[in-house]
């Protein structure tokens, strides 16, 4: 059966995220900021929040019409077969947003919406009250230049925890983001990575991840493994897919430093958590005195900047020892994230 999706993603990983979907071979059928659109069966469902490493959330999609008043709306969201996927006790909460439509009254769309499903669900079961104490199905409506797009959460927690970062340091870099940013740094299993403002250890967990092709989602669940229509098999099936895929043969070793020894515990404690210990090399070492081989190297890294300033650091003066320590070369790429306009 065919199935239709819609995976989220913080805004400018919408390129990465439609590339992770061609590679999974699901079928992308549209983009806009912050979401892309693909179709499959129920396995798609599976291997996408398994294996995407961009995505934030995956939604099953019921449907989409157009909404520029309240009965619109109340009618486009009792036509879609709820009852298809809700059942008599299940629990169906609502939330969601509106950008540049007339419906911009967020409780006001919300109550609406809630009403819709109750009155379909009503009909097909034959009941008007709804105890809601089963599985929950997260209903999230979004509603932009007056289409509403209907939808439910298959994900649950948010997909940028993997699982394996119970602690950080200060102000750490998403994990969605950090995959994002280290696909267009084009890492590849033979890439030597450094990352001198390490902390929690984020790119190089990631980077490895992405090197040794281990899904993210390997080690977590999911909200629609509970779900009735979507059998356990599916799920089972799309791990040991995962697993299978997992480039066992390749050596791959990310390096990673930073001047406090609390960081660098952390990053380790995560990588042992992420089942990676010896794939990072951390060293506890000031940006002063970081130095690269003389081979192709990529760095990749989030120096503190804003928020994530220690007292007394100067930032100036810490961009202007990485100017002096990170050496233009052929063979060496950066990228680093910075909100100082003059960073370069």
């Amino acid at each position: 059966m065919k199935l239709h999706y819609v995976a989220t993603c913080l805004f400018g990983l919408e390129k990465p995220l439609g590339e992770e979907l061609d590679a999974l071979g699901l079928a992308r059928t549209g983009t806009m900021d912050g979401r892309v659109f693909f179709e499959g069966d129920e396995h798609a469902l599976a291997r996408a929040n398994l294996c995407l490493r961009c995505a934030e959330r995956v939604f099953l999609s019921l449907g989409q019409f157009p909404a520029e008043n309240f009965a619109a709306l109340f009618e486009g969201t009792k036509a879609l077969p709820w009852e298809d996927w809700i059942g008599r006790s299940d629990a169906f909460p609502v939330k969601g947003h509106a950008i540049k439509s007339k419906l911009h009254s967020l409780p006001d769309c919300q109550s609406i919406v809630k009403k819709a499903v109750v009155d379909r669900l009503s009909g097909a079961y034959g009941q008007k009250w709804f105890a809601e104490t089963g599985v929950k199905y997260q209903i999230e409506f979004f509603i932009f230049k007056d289409v509403a797009h209907l939808m439910i959460d298959t994900s649950g927690v948010t997909l940028h925890k993997r699982g394996y970062r119970k602690s950080a340091n200060l102000a750490p870099i998403r994990e969605t983001l950090a995959a994002g940013i280290l696909d267009i740094a084009r890492i590849y299993p033979d890439t030597q990575l450094y990352d001198p403002f390490c902390g929690s250890g984020t790119f190089l967990i990631e980077a490895a991840y992405k090197a040794k092709n281990i899904a993210p989602g390997i080690y977590r669940r999911f909200a629609a493994e509970k779900w009735s229509s979507i059998p356990p098999k599916i799920w089972n099936l799309g791990r040991e897919e995962a697993i299978e895929k997992v480039r066992r043969e390749v050596e791959f070793v990310a390096f990673g430093s930073d001047i406090s020894e609390e960081s660098l515990q952390i990053a380790e404690a995560n990588a042992r958590r992420a089942g990676i210990p010896g794939l990072i090399r951390l060293q506890k070492q000031d940006i002063k005195n970081f130095t690269l081989p003389d081979n192709k190297s990529v760095v990749v890294t989030n120096p503190p900047y804003g928020e994530r300033l220690m007292a007394g650091e100067n930032l100036n003066q810490l961009y202007q020892t990485m100017g002096s320590v990170f050496k233009p070369s052929d063979h060496v790429g950066y990228y680093i994230i910075s909100s100082m306009e003059e960073f370069e």
